[in-house]
């Protein structure tokens, strides 16, 4: 008797999921991979883009874009996580994903999402000391700091996101491969498939999307404020222009993150929200790592003379 409990104990635990199809529609399917599949391919080249020149030209070997270069790496490593997972399920709807690799993408997910948050936050800050600071500005954003920044933000993403994805899997997930309604592992979806209490995990979740969002936004609020007073003050209308014009880029980006993201994890949950969270994660996976080169490119006239710089340097060597 308790050798049959136990085989149909076992026989209910997940141990893969599928993903939920966009469409079953072959002609439809050919047409999200091929408009999936080319918009991860602009987000490569543009945050690459980014990078290339951050590293090549001297004139932005300065922290700011020292930070949009890190920013940008995290992009590419961000979309890297989830977008190829999604191709591969347009492409066979049915194809399953083992729960290990699950978590792992989960850890992954978490841990660049966090770091990005995080990062957003930094650049608030170095964008609060040049523009309020800026006598001081070289002596307070020195490299050694730059550099304990960004590897301070890296570990905090990772810490939260171990810890969190330890969490969730060690819930059993019951069911002969369960449906998460979702493009990737994140999650609420695969909190919605554990056969065991999960008030404790959501309580969890809301403390660590509470950490991860709530306190880098409102030190973004805070350097803002003092930002806006000290760009009033200056008399110079194209000096303003210029400044605005560096903060309204960054904020951009920090409205699509923060605004999504926390829709996504600080609402309370109802069945109608999984569609929901779904269409805002494709918003935070695609759109925000596209905005982030073109914003920072088209916005910024350092960037854009760079670029033309490093082509035109590029095309010269090539003629010779």
């Amino acid at each position: 008797m308790y050798l049959a409990l136990a085989k149909q104990s076992n026989q209910s635990i997940a141990y893969e999921f599928i993903f939920r199809a966009f469409s079953t529609v072959p002609e439809i399917q050919a047409l999200l991979f091929t408009f999936f599949l080319l918009l991860y391919l602009i987000i490569l080249f543009g945050n690459v883009s980014i990078i290339w020149v951050a590293c090549t030209d001297h004139s932005l070997r300065v922290p700011m874009y020292f930070f949009l270069g890190n920013l940008s790496f995290l992009e590419i490593c961000y979309t890297t996580v989830t977008v190829p997972q999604l191709l591969s399920s347009i492409l066979d709807a049915h194809r399953p994903i083992p729960v290990a690799n699950c978590g792992i993408q989960m850890f992954f997910f978490l841990a660049l999402g966090g770091t990005d948050c995080f990062m957003l936050a930094v650049m608030a800050y170095d964008r609060y000391v040049a523009i309020c600071h800026p006598l001081r500005y070289s002596l307070i954003m020195t490299w050694q700091i730059c550099t304990w920044l960004v590897v301070g933000s890296l570990m905090l993403g990772i810490v939260v996101s171990l810890e969190l994805t330890v969490l969730i899997f060690t819930l059993p997930f019951c069911g002969h491969q369960p449906e998460i309604n979702h493009f990737l592992c994140d999650v609420p979806p695969v909190l919605r498939l554990a056969c065991a209490d999960i008030r404790v995990h959501q309580t969890v979740l809301y403390s660590v999307a509470v950490t991860v969002l709530t306190i880098p936004f409102i030190i973004i609020c805070i350097s803002y404020i003092y930002i806006v007073t000290a760009i009033l003050r200056i008399r110079s209308t194209t000096g303003r222009q210029q400044a605005f014009s560096t903060c309204s880029s960054h904020l951009t980006v920090v409205i699509i993150q923060y605004g999504c993201c926390s829709l996504v994890y600080l609402r309370p949950k109802t069945d109608s929200s999984e569609d929901d969270d779904r269409h805002l994660a494709l918003i935070y996976t695609f759109v925000t790592p596209l905005l982030n080169p073109l914003i920072y490119s088209l916005r910024n006239k350092d960037v854009k003379q760079a670029l033309k710089k490093v082509i035109r340097t590029r095309a010269g060597t090539r003629v010779r």
